[in-house]
């Protein structure tokens, strides 16, 4: 139901806790995506005659869950996006690592390439052509039986880079066979998930904070929550 996956939303905005293997917005596998969903969702319960005007703000992998921004309105969309290029809309996700001896926290600064052939990041510990800077903090928040748990604080938005820069420290995510996990999750998903949004309203300039519940259907998700 997207009614419940709608987790905050005003006249300029709205923010849904995605499913694991639900897509911000179309590509060539030509599934439904959330954008789809939600106009539709929006066209019926307000009974909107015409085209809904929705536009994706920023993204997160399919095989992620957590919060995505939407724009109802142009405006919105215009603000949001540029505040998201400034780094003015602050992303924490949570993480669910193997237990390895890591510093309980620790800032990792890489350069990632995308290669399109496979759609993978290609990390390099130096400055190299055509990579660019990515960087993050993370800090172990929790420790469970075989897994520990991450919260990483976002500096930079690259293709897949927490995936990437986790797998490059030798503690690739629960699931994330593209990036080294031993085994994948039953849902096909990883336990990667964007779990608090906190930016400055782009219209009425109030400081909007989201937080997301973790993904219900997951053993370990619920054991860290």
């Amino acid at each position: 139901m997207m009614k419940e996956q709608i987790v905050y939303e005003d006249n300029h905005l709205l923010v849904v806790n995605k499913k694991v293997g639900q897509l911000v917005q179309g590509d060539k596998t030509g599934d439904e995506s959330l954008l789809e969903s939600i106009k539709n969702f929006i066209k019926i319960r307000d009974a909107k005659p015409g085209n809904v005007f929705l536009g994706l703000v920023h993204r997160i992998d399919r095989p992620t869950s957590g919060l995505v921004i939407y724009a109802k309105t142009s405006k919105a969309l215009s603000r949001l996006t540029q505040m998201v290029k400034n780094r003015e809309v602050k992303k924490t996700y949570w993480a669910v690592v193997g237990k390895e001896m890591i510093p309980q926290s620790q800032r990792l600064v890489h350069y990632l390439k995308k290669n399109e052939k496979n759609n993978k990041a290609i990390v390099f510990p130096k400055v190299t052509e055509g990579a660019k800077e990515a960087i993050l903090t993370y800090h172990v928040i929790k420790t469970l039986d075989n897994y520990i748990l991450l919260e990483i604080d976002l500096e930079t938005g690259r293709h897949h880079q927490i995936r990437a820069q986790l797998s490059k420290t030798g503690i690739p995510i629960k699931g994330d066979l593209k990036y080294g996990a031993p085994r994948s999750n039953p849902d096909g998903g990883i336990n990667l998930h964007a779990r608090k949004l906190e930016f400055i309203h782009p219209v009425t300039k109030e400081k909007i904070e989201i937080t997301a519940p973790v993904p219900q259907n997951d053993a370990i998700w619920r054991a860290c929550e």
